[in-house]
């Protein structure tokens, strides 16, 4: 049997900046930058839980604007656990978001919550996004298709 683990996200944004949560959970311990978000608990639909997760994270109340995206995908730590992860467009008004708590990553906390523009995310971070649909923001759509068309790569041994 396939134990199913569910996650729901939030994309909160002000014009180009996004609102992101930093986190110490990979292996080499070094932080990360991510949306905000985490498990469904039983009983609880997705877009209740990614209002949840934003209030508990960032310390913000939310409407939900839209769901953005649905990715599923087998978990790396084992093939007998199966994600989706659902992701809501988030509107926040002007409450400030402030750090909070994350029960997921109890032992390492939340280290920081940001305003955050892409140029300002390291590209590691920046990938995940495009997964969560992202380009389904008008904005974000506009700002990538102005990037143009050369290549780049992190660690292509290129400068």
């Amino acid at each position: 049997m396939v134990e199913h683990i569910d996650r729901a996200q939030c994309i909160v944004h002000r014009g180009s900046s996004l609102l992101m949560v930093q986190l110490t959970q990979r292996e080499d311990g070094h932080p990360f930058w991510c949306i905000p978000g985490g498990r469904i608990e039983e009983g609880e639909t997705a877009a209740e839980a990614a209002v949840r997760e934003l209030k508990e994270e960032c310390g913000v109340d939310a409407t939900i604007l839209r769901e953005i995206s649905v990715i599923e995908y087998l978990s790396e730590e084992s093939v007998h656990i199966y994600n989706r992860v659902y992701t809501f467009l988030m509107d926040i008004g002007t409450q400030e978001p402030a750090k909070g708590t994350d029960p997921d990553h109890e032992e390492e906390g939340i280290l920081d919550v940001k305003w955050l523009t892409l140029a300002e995310m390291p590209e590691r971070d920046r990938a995940f996004l495009w997964a969560a649909g992202l380009l389904g923001i008008g904005e974000f759509l506009t700002e990538v298709s102005g990037w143009g068309d050369s290549i780049s790569y992190p660690n292509s041994g290129e400068e």
